[in-house]
């Protein structure tokens, strides 16, 4: 599994509707495109795990976040799909609630899948879930949004602010999957967050196979002699015959 190529980013992304937009929109080679989104403060490791995901390494440092778009191939029940994610700049918290702006809001409403992530070292990255969960579904009112909530840097025992059974039991409240990792240390947990959300959405994009109904012929089917009525016409017709050869 590899990158396959950096599509644009959120300040880039074409209006909906256009031709660009229809272009960023297709699979490789016709596959099914399953579109994730990456959220949460900042500062949390958003771009770290999307990188291990994508590429299965670690890096410490990044620059500021740009919103990139990324792509992949993975297999999901033997199927190729071809994933985009979208990474995002960390959502900021004033007094009034959440602060997004419109450009992360186009990323969530094109989404059709959204990863959540905190750090367990950042209690207050743990506190925006829930605001933050509520903010995506109430961008796609009418369909409810596959959602992972993701705790990062499980490895800084040291400096956690956060217990895991926490995290655990809002994702629980929430209906959401939750995955406890440490994007430093184990890729595997990494991949089985991406993996389960892409499973998810390509369940919901299957369209129900529910077996047609035969149609009831109007002409009603004629039914099968009766064996002694056989019998009968039988010694009918032999009955004629030997009456006119005896008249000759």
């Amino acid at each position: 599994m590899r990158l396959i190529q950096n599509m644009c980013t959120i300040a880039e992304y074409p209006a909906p509707g256009s031709a660009a937009a229809a272009d960023c929109c297709l699979g490789a080679a016709g596959r099914r495109l399953v579109k994730i989104a990456v959220v949460g403060a900042s500062g949390v490791g958003k771009t770290a795990l999307v990188v291990r995901f994508l590429t299965k390494r670690f890096i410490g440092d990044y620059e500021r976040n740009a919103g990139n778009l990324y792509t992949r191939q993975v297999q999901i029940e033997g199927e190729t799909l071809a994933i985009q994610v979208q990474d995002t700049p960390g959502i900021q918290v004033h007094e009034n609630g959440l602060s997004c702006s419109e450009q992360l809001n186009r990323c969530i409403r094109w989404a059709d899948a959204v990863v959540i992530v905190f750090s367990v070292t950042d209690y207050k990255s743990y506190e925006l879930i829930g605001q933050l969960h509520q903010h995506v579904q109430q961008l796609h009112l009418g369909a409810r949004l596959p959602v992972v909530v993701v705790a990062n840097k499980a490895d800084l025992l040291h400096i956690k602010q956060v217990d895991p059974q926490l995290g655990l039991q809002l994702a629980s409240v929430l209906g959401c999957s939750f995955y406890e990792v440490s994007v430093s240390e184990n890729y595997n947990d990494v991949y089985n967050a991406f993996h389960v959300l892409c499973k998810e959405v390509s369940h919901k994009q299957q369209p129900s196979s529910t077996p047609e109904k035969r149609r009831t012929s109007l002409i009603p089917r004629p039914k099968s002699p009766n064996m002694q009525d056989l019998k009968r016409r039988f010694k009918q017709a032999l009955s004629a015959k030997v009456r006119t050869v005896t008249s000759v």
